[in-house]
């Protein structure tokens, strides 16, 4: 499994000890799936300005958001010939503003922002109740299994 990092913010500095942990969270999620570890995937940390113009240009939302996936699979496997799953885009100010508003750690909302949207490179969405709950049971069984708890 490998992790493209690219940090195209300065709104916070992201430590190596998160970048650690977020590739181990990549990789469980990959593993809890029981996916092939062979993939790639990019993770982009932005401001808000950025994910607002990409949430515009791609999904027609008018407005920031805390994280965007952009899968590179499709049901019969990956889109290109590389065994790229996609891109993970997360805005470091949102997850700073999340942290806040929900009362835990940047690296906790980091972590969860992650999973979720790794769930989401995998094909999971959570379209309807159904869909969401099946979806935030992996989440939190991800994070726990890396002993990332709701603080």
């Amino acid at each position: 499994m490998e992790l493209e990092i690219d940090n195209r913010q300065n709104i916070r500095k992201i430590e190596d000890e998160l970048i650690k942990i977020l590739e181990k969270l990549v990789k469980a999620s990959l593993d809890y799936e029981g996916w092939e570890e062979d993939y790639e995937v990019s993770l982009s940390f932005v401001d808000n300005e950025e994910i607002h113009g990409l949430n515009k240009a791609y999904r027609g939302k008018d407005c920031p958001t805390d994280v965007l996936s952009f899968p590179m699979v499709d049901d019969q496997g990956p889109v290109l010939e590389e065994k790229i799953l996609g891109d993970i885009v997360i805005s470091v100010e949102k997850a700073i503003e999340q942290a806040e508003e929900y009362g835990h750690s940047f690296e906790r909302e980091m972590a969860f922002l992650t999973v979720h949207s790794m769930f989401h490179l995998m094909g999971y969405d959570h379209m309807d109740e159904e869909e969401a709950k099946e979806m935030r049971t992996k989440e939190e069984a991800v994070l726990q299994q890396l002993g990332i708890k709701r603080e």
